[in-house]
């Protein structure tokens, strides 16, 4: 894996990079912020008017896995609303929150274009990793929910009713607990990203991480009871097992980007530097 942290910049570099930074006047810095405000409203308005066209595509996937639940167990697999603007509702909702996904990587680039200039070369380098990885497990949380825990936990929770109960299942919740479930597993993959930085900012340890690993776990099969529809340990199993993983990915982020890592590392480099400079 390639190094995060550069090389300490000489004082001059740093003073000249810090005059850069204190260029532009608060005005200045108040019309960029607008400017970029303004281009990602509309990125999100055009995204959200794509969104909108494909919104009969996006619900048909949506509604996949309770199709199949109830298909496997021989209900009819059709929903229900009660309401005449449930449609319309759920239609703006997924718009919406599709728009926002497609234009997620343009907001990012706002927000870089607008912070960037307050960083030094070594700072930008180090956040800029850390801003796609964010975006790979955010996805990666959201596939992952789609693919194994909600199909797994609307099978189990169909189930239940057996024979004598038949399901009338409304639009209007069944989306609720869908997005429920699908964001909450996505915000919950970027845990690497937020221990990342605590460790970067030497606020939690390597060792202070693998110590407290059995609280950690306990800690994760609470969240997946919370998250989870369904009550059996199965399901919680299947949510907990990709924090655990992640807890222990964060670790090896924490060991990495820790500043006590870093310092090691630049002395590791300055030394070697000495020596090749000897033997010429």
């Amino acid at each position: 894996m390639p190094e995060l942290v550069a090389e300490p910049e000489s004082p001059k570099k740093q003073e000249r990079e810090a005059r850069q930074m204190g260029s532009m006047s608060l005005m200045e810095h108040l019309e960029e912020l607008r400017r970029r405000v303004l281009h990602s409203v509309v990125a999100i308005a055009l995204c959200v008017g794509a969104g909108w066209y494909k919104v009969d595509t996006v619900i048909s996937k949506m509604v996949a896995p309770i199709q199949k639940a109830l298909a496997d167990h021989h209900f009819d697999t059709s929903l229900i609303y009660l309401n005449p603007t449930d449609t319309f509702n759920i239609q703006l909702k997924i718009g919406l929150i599709v728009g926002i996904f497609i234009a997620c990587p343009y907001l990012l680039y706002q927000v870089w274009g607008f912070i960037s200039p307050g960083l030094y070369r070594n700072e930008k380098r180090f956040l800029l990793p850390f801003l796609f990885l964010s975006i790979g497990l955010f996805l990666s949380g959201g596939y992952f929910g789609y693919r194994v825990v909600f199909p797994v936990a609307m099978d189990f929770l169909i189930g239940q009713g057996g024979s004598n109960l038949k399901p009338m299942i409304a639009i209007t919740e069944y989306t609720d607990l869908f997005l429920t479930i699908i964001l909450g597993l996505a915000v919950v993959f970027e845990l690497p990203i937020v221990l990342g930085f605590a460790g970067a900012m030497g606020v939690v340890s390597a060792k202070f991480l693998f110590k407290h690993i059995r609280g950690a776990v306990l800690i994760f099969f609470v969240i997946a009871a919370i998250l989870t529809p369904t009550t059996d340990i199965m399901n919680m199993s299947i949510y907990a097992a990709p924090m655990l993983l992640l807890y222990v990915l964060s670790i090896g982020i924490v060991w990495l980007v820790h500043p006590r890592q870093r310092r090691k590392r630049a002395d590791k480099r300055k030394e070697k530097d000495r020596e090749s400079g000897r033997s010429l």
